[in-house]
């Protein structure tokens, strides 16, 4: 899969194994009333990495299931941008899901992925692909613009954010600054490559890209479902709420999970299944 910069990304498809269409186990050609679910890892994950292995397995049996890993991540090209030109990737991803036969796509992602999926679901929309190939253009000309020769179908029909920040920068836990030490310092960088497989480009955001919470007000009409752990380590409850906050009324359905942490590793599957039922049924309301 090869994005619109020009980094090949890696991706798997799964068929869906029960119900829409598709017999437990079947391998067939993915039928066109089949929903599918692109999964955004969240910093440092991979197409590998058991949680996202597990989730792709309870999701395949609502739906069909992509993953791919992130530019620097496993094994995809290019440097990790932590969220900026990632934007392009997902975009590949759901691109791809429509070529496979798919006329309904849901984007899930966590953490980083979960900022990626948001900023996807404003920056492509049905008819406008994309508002803004570059992802750098000020969002009063991504909302007017011409069709920039993106990938055609690259837009998402519900979008589901789990673990997402609210804004950039944010430093206000320890496990964020530690993050920012791995993103910022050379010797991070170091521990990112070789401890966490992770290749992290040394470049500044220049200009520094839409915010999450600047994002959420342009999903609509998309579905949006934003899901949260009231002990998230990383992102205190502030986060989904101002998300939630800026979708406006009926904007946006929030989930304030007891007990849970952050992201792709905290989410068990009884949740996943809970995220995968409110995906097909976003798409079939």
């Amino acid at each position: 899969m090869l994005t619109d910069d020009g980094v090949p990304v890696e991706a798997v498809y799964e068929p869906c194994t029960a119900g829409f269409g598709a017999s437990a186990g079947a391998r067939a050609e993915p039928a066109a009333d089949t929903p599918v679910i692109v999964v955004a890892h969240g910093f440092t994950g991979s197409v590998d990495r058991p949680a996202v292995r597990r989730a792709a397995r309870v999701f395949s049996q609502r739906a069909a299931v992509i993953t791919f890993s992130f530019r620097g991540h496993g094994r995809s090209g290019g440097r990790s941008t932590v969220g900026d030109r990632e934007v392009l990737d997902l975009a590949a991803a759901v691109a791809w899901a429509r070529t496979l036969g798919h006329r309904r796509v849901v984007t899930v992602g966590f953490s980083m992925g979960g900022s990626v999926v948001l900023r996807h679901g404003a920056l492509y929309t049905d008819g406008s692909e994309a508002r803004d190939a570059a992802v750098r253009v000020p969002v009063r000309e991504r909302r007017t613009g011409e069709h920039s020769g993106a990938h055609f179908g690259a837009h998402a029909d519900a979008v589901v954010a789990v673990s997402a920040p609210a804004r950039w920068y944010y430093r206000g836990t320890a496990p964020m600054r530690r993050l920012h030490w791995v993103v910022t310092r050379p010797s991070g960088r170091f521990v990112g490559r070789y401890g966490f497989r992770t290749r992290i480009a040394t470049d500044d955001w220049d200009p520094v890209p839409l915010s999450p919470v600047a994002a959420v007000p342009l999903i609509a009409p998309a579905p949006l479902l934003l899901v949260h752990g009231d002990r998230d380590p990383y992102f205190p409850l502030d986060h989904p709420r101002m998300l939630a906050e800026a979708a406006g009324e009926g904007g946006a359905e929030l989930w304030l999970e007891r007990g849970m942490g952050h992201a792709e590793d905290a989410a068990d599957n009884a949740l996943l299944g809970r995220i995968a039922d409110w995906a097909t049924g976003a798409l079939s309301a």
